[in-house]
């Protein structure tokens, strides 16, 4: 009964990694904390199948009185929801008019999913009602951290800080100014996927869980992880393609389609696939991992570490560092940054794009080199950044070598044999 991983054997590590596929893995340290695991994943199966029938957590009343509730925060949603969606409240003079038509209110007690929303202090109701922000130079979390933070407050401004926690970390680029005198700032990873992720994990997370929402930065991508499960009937493949949507705290979704943070309908996971791609970005990865749901957003592959694998010449990287800037490089934009003879020129870009890193796009006089969309097969003496960093953190099993056989026990061998 380990509280971390540190000391598990490799093969108990390759034992999990096959169970995970099927079955979801929960740690406990002491029969009390098992006790308290088993009774809330009876009760979810319960649940699931119909037997027991509770109100999901959000709608559950609280002890708390509208002292709790921030007047202003209701007053902010209420702008939003008419802006965002046409959505206005009739007849409500006050906050607790607001919140009853919203069926926030009910057993004159604002319910969890009030106090999630448009409290200072949600802990009140859900002791893991924070995001957990961590920034790691690598792709491995390392400690210590390049910068940590915990975010508390409403659910709102959560998410504000978490989504802008990342993005502060991510590469940008300018566009080209087409229109208007501002050019477009492009972000290496999408500010929409980044936020559909992180609203979800908020939305559809398990709030009778201690456990927070834990958004990391890598070097390589972004994980957001929350404790939970998808609901019964779904798995990841299913987020791929259009499906039926079941939150969690349908309260809390609700507010979020009202306030335009989230769409409804099953099509967020499809958004954050949609705008990754047409980044030219992998498609977001998703996960179980123990009792945490865990999405990952992918970074430019085309990162330093990635690039130093690959041995460069100066010439190359330069050239790099251009294509990744402009889009595009042909033959004589290469010789006049790198100040390389035309065959060099040609040379050197038809070794980036045997690496991968470049396509040829055009012909004749109009032949230039792009940056590639997607990642190559990865050969496997260039082992990628994250790759690496995995392996050089798994533990080398130690290679007895064979004993020889003496001449004696040859014979004896020969003799059995016959």
């Amino acid at each position: 009964m380990r509280e971390t991983d540190e000391e598990r054997h490799p093969k108990e590590d390759k034992l999990i990694g096959r169970a995970e596929a099927a079955v979801v893995r929960r740690r406990f340290v002491g029969f009390p904390d098992l006790a308290v695991s088993l009774r809330v994943s009876l009760m979810k199966v319960l649940e699931d199948e119909r037997i027991l029938i509770t109100k999901p957590f959000d709608a559950a009343p609280t002890q708390l009185t509208l002292k709790f509730i921030d007047d202003q925060k209701v007053e902010d949603f209420r702008a939003l929801a008419d802006s965002k969606r046409g959505f206005r409240l009739v007849r409500a003079k006050n906050t607790k008019d607001a919140l009853t038509q919203l069926n926030l209110f009910d057993d004159n007690r604002p319910n969890n999913a009030a106090i999630l929303l448009f409290s200072s202090n949600p802990e009140r109701v859900a002791s893991g009602a924070e995001i957990k922000c961590a920034h790691y130079a690598g792709a491995v979390p390392a400690r210590p951290a390049l910068s940590f933070k915990i975010f508390n407050g409403s659910l709102f401004e959560q998410i504000d800080l978490a989504v802008g926690f990342v993005m502060d970390r991510l590469g940008t680029s300018l566009g080209a100014r087409t229109e208007g005198a501002g050019a477009p700032i492009a972000h290496e990873i999408p500010r929409d996927a980044v936020n559909e992720t992180i609203v979800n994990a908020i939305a559809h997370r398990d709030y009778t869980s201690a456990a927070g929402v834990h958004v990391n930065v890598f070097s390589d991508r972004v994980e957001i992880a929350n404790p939970g499960e998808l609901p019964r009937g779904l798995t990841p493949e299913h987020l791929r393609e259009i499906h039926s949507s079941i939150p969690r705290n349908p309260l809390l979704a609700k507010a979020f389609f009202l306030s335009g943070y989230m769409d409804t309908g099953g099509t967020g996971t499809l958004e954050m696939i949609r705008v990754c791609r047409e980044a030219g970005l992998p498609e977001p990865s998703f996960a179980q991992r123990g009792d945490q749901w865990t999405v990952t957003l992918w970074r430019d592959w085309l990162t330093e570490a990635y690039l130093n694998a690959l041995s460069l010449n100066e010439r190359q990287r330069k050239a790099m560092s251009a294509i990744k800037m402009r889009g595009r490089l042909d033959n004589s934009s290469y010789q006049e940054l790198t100040g390389a003879s035309e065959a060099t020129a040609l040379r050197d870009l038809r070794e980036l794009a045997k690496h991968g890193v470049v396509v040829r796009v055009g012909g004749g006089r109009t032949a230039g080199y792009e940056r590639a969309r997607e990642k190559p097969v990865i050969n496997p003496s260039i082992p990628s950044p994250a790759a690496a960093a995995e392996t050089r953190h798994k533990p080398v099993k130690a290679v007895t070598p064979a004993k020889k056989k003496t001449k004696s026990a040859a014979k004896k061998a020969k003799k059995s044999s016959d």
